[in-house]
C-alpha cells in the first residue's frame, strides 16, 4: 500500500529535524570548554607602604584564552582583574603584618586554574604624621636585555624614616615595583624595536612619594628576523620663554631622514622638513609655543622612512615652559 505524499514528507521532516538536533548537540558538546587555564607563575609580592602590597605575576595559558585573574589573600578574594592586567595594589592592609597572596586565572567558560604558589610580604609599621616624602632617586640608567626585557639601576633615595618601595614608571604609568632595599629592577614583556622612557619614584611607609628621577631612554633591539627599530632616539627638550628646543637622533634607515612629524600631548603639531641634506647625527629644532609659564608638554617624534611610510613614535619627552 502506497503511503500518501504528505505522510512521507512529514516523516522526512521529522528525521531531518532529529538529525539537525543531534548535530547541534554534537557541536555544543564539541564547543564546551572544560579545560582550566594553567596556574599563574612568577608571582611576587612587595610591601609598598604600611597598608599596601604590590602583587605581580606572569600570564597564564589556556587552550581558548585567559579572560581574567583573581588575587587572593589568605584564601579571600581581594581583586578581580582583566586578562591584560598582570599586577595590582592590594590596599587597606594591617601594618606590621605578614600577608600571603595567591593568584588564579579564569577563562570565558568559567574554568578557574589552581592557585599559584603562595608569596608573602610583611607590611612595615605605620609612621604617625609622616608627611615628608623621600628624596628623588638619582643616576637612573637602563640597559636592554634582548628584544623583550631591560634592567634599570639607580642610586638610592633618602627618607626621614625609610624608603619602603621604588615604583617604576613608563610614559606616566606605573609598570613595576621593587622593595625599598633594591636599587635595580628587571622589566619583561617589553616590545622589540620600541623606544621607552623610564622614571623611578621612591615611596615610604606613609605612602609619600618622591619626585620623579631623571628619565632614562631605551630602545629595545629588534627581534631576530623582525623589523629594525624605526623610532627616533635620545629625544631631549629645553624650554625657554615662548619656545622649546628639541634635539634627537633620527633612526638608522640606510638613507638620510629628511622629514619628521612632531606631536604635542598626543596631537599632531608640525612637520619638520630639511630642504637640503640633513645634518649627520643628532638634529635640533626649535618650536614656538605660547609664553605661558608652567605648561607641561609631552613631545613625541616619528620619522618618514625611505619607503614613504612613517616609523614608530619616539618615547615621550616631557618639558615644562618657563
Amino acid at each position: 500500500m502506497q503511503r500518501p505524499l504528505t505522510a512521507v514528507l512529514s516523516t522526512l521532516s521529522t528525521l531531518s529535524l532529529a538529525a539537525a538536533l543531534s548535530a547541534c548537540s554534537g557541536t555544543a558538546e564539541a564547543a564546551r570548554d572544560t579545560r582550566a587555564p594553567t596556574a599563574p607563575t612568577g608571582v611576587t609580592a612587595t610591601a609598598g607602604s604600611a597598608s599596601t602590597v604590590h602583587v605581580m605575576w606572569s600570564a597564564a595559558a589556556d587552550d581558548r584564552g585567559v579572560t581574567g585573574y583573581a588575587v587572593y589573600r589568605q584564601g579571600r578574594k581581594m581583586k578581580d582583574l582583566s586578562a591584560g592586567t598582570l599586577m595590582t595594589d592590594v590596599t587597606g592592609l594591617a601594618p606590621a603584618t605578614p600577608h600571603t597572596f595567591t593568584v588564579r586565572a579564569r577563562d570565558a567558560a568559567g574554568n578557574t586554574s589552581s592557585d599559584s604558589l603562595a608569596v608573602t610580604a610583611t607590611t612595615p609599621s605605620a609612621t604617625a604624621e609622616d608627611r615628608t616624602p623621600p628624596s628623588r632617586p638619582t643616576a637612573l640608567r637602563a640597559t636592554a636585555d634582548g628584544p623583550g626585557a631591560a634592567t634599570l639601576g639607580w642610586r638610592p633615595a633618602r627618607d626621614d624614616t625609610r624608603v619602603t618601595a621604588y615604583d617604576v614608571y613608563q610614559g606616566g604609568a606605573r609598570i613595576h615595583t621593587v622593595p625599598g632595599t633594591d636599587t635595580t629592577a628587571r622589566l619583561t614583556q617589553l616590545r622589540p624595536a620600541t623606544a621607552y622612557t623610564f622614571t623611578v619614584r621612591a615611596r615610604d611607609a606613609a605612602e609619600n612619594s618622591s619626585p620623579d628621577s631623571a628619565s632614562a631612554d631605551l630602545t629595545t633591539p629588534a627581534a631576530p628576523g623582525g623589523r629594525p627599530a624605526t623610532a627616533p632616539t635620545g629625544v631631549t627638550a629645553k624650554a625657554t620663554r615662548g619656545a622649546i628646543t628639541l634635539t634627537w637622533t633620527p633612526p638608522p634607515t640606510g638613507a638620510p631622514v629628511k622629514e619628521h612629524e612632531l606631536h604635542l600631548n598626543g596631537r599632531f603639531a608640525t612637520t619638520v622638513v630639511w630642504g637640503a641634506e640633513p645634518p649627520p647625527g643628532p638634529v635640533t629644532y626649535t618650536l614656538t609655543v605660547p609664553a605661558t609659564p608652567g605648561v607641561r608638554y609631552a613631545l613625541t617624534l616619528r620619522a618618514r622612512l625611505p619607503d614613504g611610510t612613517w616609523g614608530d613614535f619616539s618615547a615621550p619627552c616631557t618639558v615644562v615652559t618657563v
